[in-house]
Parts: structure tokens; sequence; C-alpha cells
């Protein structure tokens, strides 16, 4: 089965630390929880806190109660969503992780379950568990990859501010293969 720990710290790499970029709908986000979508995540009280201190942002990876309520909503809002723990391979179960992150559970669910045959209502349940766990790996990660490059396509000419991203979006899901 697929190991929470280790698909967490990679897709902690790719979504990096502290950002406020004003062309991100998300606004003020922290490894990729964005306030806007998440504003009474715990963790928001601590990072004001620590926004008083000299070395902000920078301090934010250095406190362990913080990273304690990063992973864990990730864990309990992406991971368990995605049944992660019932995925066999490390790998499928780490892109749709990365993508559930990047875009939502749902979505993320409902381009899997597209790239395997399965029904796509936007939840894991068992009969996608077991097309994702009889597919062909390489063969789903490259379906995968195609359909999530097609939703960031199709972003991008709804939302032109997002363009600034598009090659990024496409690194990250290159990566994944």
């Amino acid at each position: 089965m697929a190991d929470f720990d280790t698909a967490f710290e990679l897709t902690m790499t790719a979504e990096g630390g502290y950002v406020n970029d004003p062309d991100d709908p998300g606004g003020e986000t922290y490894k990729g929880i964005a306030r806007t979508r998440n504003p009474k995540w715990p963790g928001w009280t601590e990072v004001d806190l620590l926004k008083n201190n000299s070395n902000f942002p920078r301090n934010l990876d250095h406190h362990p109660p913080l990273q304690t309520k990063v992973k864990a909503l990730y864990e309990a809002h992406y991971w368990d969503k995605i049944r992660g723990d019932e995925i066999t391979d490390q790998d499928i179960a780490e892109s749709i992780f990365d993508f559930a992150v990047n875009a939502g559970p749902r979505t993320s669910a409902k381009l899997a379950q597209v790239a395997v045959g399965a029904k796509a209502d936007g939840v894991i349940g068992p009969k996608t568990l077991k097309k994702l766990n009889d597919d062909d790996k390489r063969a789903f990660l490259a379906v995968f990859a195609l359909a999530k490059i097609g939703r960031y396509v199709s972003i991008c000419e709804k939302r032109k501010e997002s363009r600034k991203y598009f090659f990024g979006w496409v690194r990250r899901t290159l990566e994944g293969i």
C-alpha cells in the first residue's frame, strides 16, 4: 500500500513555502494551503503570530506546531479523500494526491476515474480503487498527466492571469511520471 509520508514530502517540495501573490485566486498561501479556501485552518493563527518575527517567512518552516497542522490537514483533507492508503502503487497514489492538493480531491478523483475508465463522480470508491490497483502504472500515469495538462490549458484559457503558472504546473505534472 502507498505511504502518506513519502507522498507528503514530495508534494511539499512542489508546494514551496509562504506566498502572497496578488494574481493567485487563493491569495495568501502557506505550503499550498490557501487562506481563501481554508480560512478556518488553525495554522493561520500561528502564521499570523509568526509574521511579527524579523525572519518571517523563513521562520514558518522551523515551527513544529505549524508543521504538524500542515501535515494533518493534508492527510485528512487530501490523502484520506483519495483513499491513498488503499492504492497499491506508490507512484499512482503520489500522482493522484499531488493533483488533489493542486486542484482539489474531487477534480483529481474525476480525472483518475477517467484515466481508468471508471464512472467519473469525483469519489474514489471500491470500483475505482480496483481499477486503479489493476491498471498498468505507466499507462495510467501518462493518461492522467495528459488529463491534468488539459485542465491547466483550460484554466489558462479562462483566466489569463493564470498563464504565468502554466509551465510550472506542466513541469510538476511531468515530474510525477
